[in-house]
């Protein structure tokens, strides 16, 4: 009977150990963060840095070699067209030295003759992209072209617009060359000075020399610019290049909290090679966007970080990007069904690098779970 008592004992222990054992090793469930399906609106956006450039940007440079006099201008100061900016005393011109100031006049006279072609050249193109506008404006009224076609269009004319402006600036500019390269040779005495023009109304941007000195030829002196006139230049890799269409909308941070709105004009058709902080050689493009409205406080070269909006839609079924997963060749998410974590495979749409859209399998107030 004793016996029987011990082994009753020492059964009941050993139970009470496993049931300890079990309780102690036993599966406890993971505390989760679990999100909803909820339908807003969403972008795909591609990123990158770029800096704002003043276009059409020039530089005011020495017609001849010859003594600087001091400037009375610095940086920010506002120029206007045919202001004299800077005075150079050239030097006595020998025989081989008044040639060479004699071509360098014919050559000016020949760059003005240029821009002025491309000036009618330029004209002819903006009345034809006018003309295309007013007759795709019509068609678009009438339902036979789609949105996208005519901005495209509209796109195309301000780049036309641009184009003629630019053209104008080069050859006020030409003429202002040519009309310093012919004082040369005329100005080259004791106590003679030839003056250097603004050759557009705008800013003093820099100035390459701001005391007296004697500088060669070609010297570069100072850089006039209309703030007005600001683009945006991003490069991006040739691959995603390719996928950004002209009239692109663009989301412009300026820093500061500023933040502006923007359309690319051109996707530069050659791209050039540029070495990664990480030493690697990649192929990228320019690409060219105006900003829709007035940018005061900033300026040339300035940084700014650019989002591409590639696609946008409202009303769009979206998760967080961190609840998905891939799981084979697709995409899956933990769907929470009755406290279980249920793994549900999902069809993915458009999706950034925060939010995705879910084109079936789920639907709107499911829960799922985040970062998984």
């Amino acid at each position: 009977m004793k016996l029987g008592i011990r082994k009753r004992i020492l059964m009941g222990l050993g139970l009470a150990g496993a049931a300890v054992l079990i309780w102690l090793f036993r599966p406890s469930p993971i505390s989760v963060q679990t999100v909803r399906v909820v339908r807003g609106d969403l972008q795909v956006t591609l990123d990158a840095e770029g800096k704002t450039r003043i276009h059409p940007l020039y530089v005011v440079a020495a017609p001849v070699a010859g003594r600087l006099a001091p400037l009375e201008l610095n940086e920010g100061d506002t120029v206007k067209l045919g202001q004299t900016v800077a005075r150079i005393s050239p030097q006595p011109l020998d025989p081989r030295s008044r040639k060479q100031a004699e071509a360098l006049l014919r050559s000016a006279r020949a760059s003005k003759s240029e821009a002025d072609a491309r000036v009618e050249e330029a004209t002819a193109a903006f009345e034809q992209s006018r003309r295309n506008l007013e007759r795709n404006e019509r068609l678009a009224a009438s339902g036979q072209i789609s949105s996208e076609e005519l901005d495209r269009v509209r796109t195309s004319g301000r780049t036309q617009a641009k184009a003629l402006e630019a053209a104008r600036f080069r050859s006020e500019a030409a003429r202002c060359q040519a009309e310093s390269a012919r004082a040369a040779p005329m100005e080259s005495g004791e106590g003679a000075s030839i003056p250097l023009c603004a050759p557009a109304d705008g800013r003093v941007l820099r100035l390459h020399e701001d005391s007296e000195r004697v500088v060669p030829a070609g010297a570069p002196i100072l850089e006039v610019g209309d703030a007005t006139n600001l683009e945006l230049v991003v490069d991006v890799l040739s691959t995603d290049a390719v996928g950004i269409p002209a009239g692109a909308p663009m989301l412009v941070d300026a820093g500061g909290g500023r933040t502006y709105r923007g359309r690319v004009r051109l996707v530069e058709p050659a791209a050039f090679t540029k070495v990664s902080p990480l030493g690697v050689e990649e192929q990228r493009v320019n690409v060219i966007g105006d900003l829709d409205e007035p940018a005061p406080g900033l300026g040339d070269r300035y940084k700014v970080e650019v989002s591409f909006v590639l696609w946008e839609g409202s009303d769009v079924l979206k998760i967080p990007t961190g609840a998905l997963f891939r799981s084979g060749e697709g995409w899956a998410a933990f769907l929470v069904k009755d406290g279980r974590a249920v793994e549900a495979r999902v069809s993915v749409g458009h999706r950034n690098s925060r939010e995705a859209e879910i084109l079936k399998d789920l639907k709107e107030g499911d829960a799922v779970v985040n970062y998984p």
